[in-house]
């Protein structure tokens, strides 16, 4: 079996490597990745554009490709260019972050395994949602860091992708959108459906005094802040009970959702226009 790997958080970022490192004794692995973060970017594509590749390698010393261009970019160089023969599977993470709901659209992570569906390659998204009370810490000095713990990340991976090679996909499933928690709960998995949306949106300028920390940075020394303006966010509070985000936000539980990308709703038939 042959599996590309790409992600949208860079190819130097930790979750590729823990991609990788999930999968590559169960297959032979090439990684294609942006050279730098590309979160939020969706499906964007580079078109008659130039696009710089080059040669690179992960912390562990295995050789991977850097592509200057969106997560959708790099699994089409990968599977048309990087790889001699189209891959069996593509898997797009492990992203650092949280990918539920039908907020999905605009997600780089998603949008890559949506671009390597439609190069007819079945695909799986994996995020890693880091619990901001866990996740985030202090060292002795007082500086912050973040505690990338990808371990039951890995094993689900790592099992559903070898449950994918002895059983294939499920009829009608073109890929998979596992999200799994830092702080977990329960290790098993569960099957959901996305939920309404993920995100809060917000548009804020100098005047809110609330996110008045957030607006101003990273202003430069003098910079004026008169005609700015910023889209925030918060993560969505209510989810049913069968959803992405109930299972993982509320249960602390990995959310597995099967996806189909033909969006076509086919029963109109007492609607006409």
């Amino acid at each position: 079996m042959n599996i590309l790997i790409s992600n949208d958080d860079g190819v130097f970022a930790p979750g590729i490597l823990a991609a990788k490192q999930a999968v590559e004794d169960l297959a032979n692995v090439t990684v294609v990745a942006p050279d730098k973060n590309n979160s939020s970017v969706g499906r964007r594509l580079t078109l008659f554009k130039h696009l710089k590749i080059e040669s690179c390698k992960l912390d562990d010393g295995s050789p991977a490709h850097s592509v200057s261009g969106s997560p959708a970019d790099s699994v089409v160089v990968g599977t048309k260019y990087v790889m001699d023969e189209k891959p069996d599977l593509v898997i797009c993470g492990i992203n650092q972050g949280v990918n539920i709901s039908c907020d999905i659209t605009s997600s780089g992570t998603v949008c890559a395994a949506l671009e390597a569906v439609s190069l007819g390659i079945p695909a799986i998204a994996v995020s890693l949602f880091m619990d901001p009370k866990t996740s985030f810490k202090q060292d002795e000095n007082g500086e912050w860091y973040v505690d990338y713990d990808f371990t039951l990340t890995k094993k689900v991976l790592h099992d559903l992708v070898l449950k994918i090679i002895d059983d294939g996909f499920p009829e009608g499933v073109d890929l998979f959108n596992l999200n799994v928690p830092s702080n977990y709960d329960c290790e098993d998995v569960k099957i959901t459906h996305l939920s309404h949306k993920m995100l809060e949106k917000d548009v804020i300028d100098n005047t809110h005094e609330e996110k008045a920390e957030i607006f101003n940075y990273p202003l430069e020394d003098g910079q004026s802040s008169d005609g700015l303006i910023m889209i925030v966010s918060d993560l969505f509070k209510e989810y049913e009970e069968s959803s992405d985000g109930h299972a993982l936000l509320f249960e602390k539980r990995p959310s597995l959702t099967p996806l189909n990308v033909n969006m076509t709703i086919q029963h109109l038939n007492d609607w006409k226009l």
